[in-house]
C-alpha cells in the first residue's frame, strides 16, 4: 500500500472529506487530492504528523510509507556515529530479530534503571 492510498483509507474510515481534513491540517485540498492519488510525492513530516493527527492514526506507519524518518527517531539517530553504524549492521534483519533485539534493549534499560553502575548492567548480559 502507498502513502496516498493509506492516507485516503484512513480519511474515507472516519467519514471525513478532503476539505474537512485539508482545513483542520491547513493545506490546500487540490494538494491532498494530489497526496492520494500519488501525483505529488508525500509532504514533510510535520505534515504527516498533522495529518496523523487529525485522523487519529498512527504516525509511524504514515512515515514508514513516506518513506520518512518520524520526528522523534532523527535526534536518536544523528545522536553519536555509533548509531548509523548500527543500523547499518542490522539492515538484513527481519521483523523476528529486529523484535528479539528490542527486548534485549528493554531488559537493558530496565537494568540500567536497577543499578548505577555499568559494571553490574553489564555483567548480567552476555
Amino acid at each position: 500500500m502507498t502513502f496516498g492510498e493509506r492516507l485516503r483509507q484512513l480519511r474515507l474510515e472516519k467519514k471525513v472529506n478532503q476539505r474537512d481534513l485539508a482545513s483542520r491540517v491547513g493545506i490546500d485540498f487540490t494538494y491532498l487530492s494530489k497526496l492520494e492519488n500519488a501525483r505529488m510525492p508525500p509532504p514533510a513530516t510535520a505534515t504527516i504528523a498533522r495529518l496523523s493527527k487529525a485522523l487519529g492514526a498512527d504516525s509511524d506507519e504514515l512515515m514508514l510509507l513516506a518513506r520518512k524518518v518520524p520526528v522523534d527517531i532523527a535526534p536518536v539517530i544523528t545522536r553519536s556515529p555509533v548509531v548509523p553504524a548500527f543500523l547499518r549492521s542490522i539492515k538484513d534483519f527481519d521483523d523476528s530479530e529486529i523484535g528479539k533485539l528490542s527486548d534485549y534493549a528493554q531488559k537493558m534499560r530496565s537494568q540500567r534503571s536497577k543499578y548505577s553502575g555499568s559494571a553490574t548492567l553489564f555483567s548480567s548480559f552476555p
